[in-house]
């Protein structure tokens, strides 16, 4: 597979296989389960669900543990990672990069979990692009937040975690509305494996 920033070749490569076995926690699941049942309180008739970065997929596997009738689908840049949440059995996965145009069947809400905070600023508006055209009705995006862009040091490498306001981006470049929103802080016990992270249900 070609990549066409550093960011995606990170990923895919040395580093992205050792974050996968930093997600095979099982209270990480535990956490995610209770996030995700007040992340989605307020979507309203959803059926299926596309994660854009699903690594492993424990956001996957804990969405069908809340509903099991979920359809459920995800997109993932490291190989070994994709084998992995397609051996789940849960949901349809495809390897490949979300900054290109994505042509998928669309879904009734798309989402990101830590997964725009790694993607190069260059090619943000890409899989802006794609959470909106694969989503009939809700996008949610659970990241980072900062009011204006700013690069952080990753694990010693720069360049590779940028904050913002990713929900305003949304909002303003698509006509996005705001449905339900909320942070979850690193000391609470629920969220401590991750923490620091605001997330925001959209609507188109």
């Amino acid at each position: 597979m070609d990549f066409q920033t550093e960011q995606e070749a990170f990923w895919a490569g040395e580093f992205g296989d050792f974050y996968i076995d930093r997600n095979r926690s099982s209270g990480l699941l535990h956490s995610k389960i209770a996030m995700w049942s007040q992340m989605i309180r307020c979507a309203n008739r959803v059926c299926s669900i596309k994660e854009l970065g699903c690594n492993i997929g424990l956001n996957l596997k804990a969405l069908h543990h809340l509903n099991p009738n979920y359809r459920l689908s995800g997109v993932e840049i490291n190989r070994s990672a994709a084998i992995e949440a397609e051996k789940l059995g849960i949901a349809s996965i495809e390897c490949g990069t979300i900054t290109e145009p994505l042509e998928h069947e669309k879904v009734d809400l798309t989402f990101t979990a830590a997964v725009l905070i790694h993607v190069s600023p260059d090619k943000l508006d890409n899989v802006y692009r794609n959470l909106v055209n694969l989503s009939n009705r809700y996008v949610l995006v659970a990241e980072y937040y900062n009011p204006s862009p700013t690069e952080i040091l990753y694990r010693g490498h720069s360049e590779r975690l940028f904050k913002r306001d990713f929900a305003g981006d949304l909002i303003e470049s698509y006509d996005l509305s705001l449905v339900d929103y909320g942070f979850w802080y690193k000391r609470d016990n629920v969220a401590q494996e991750f923490g620091d992270v605001s997330w925001f249900l959209l609507e188109k």
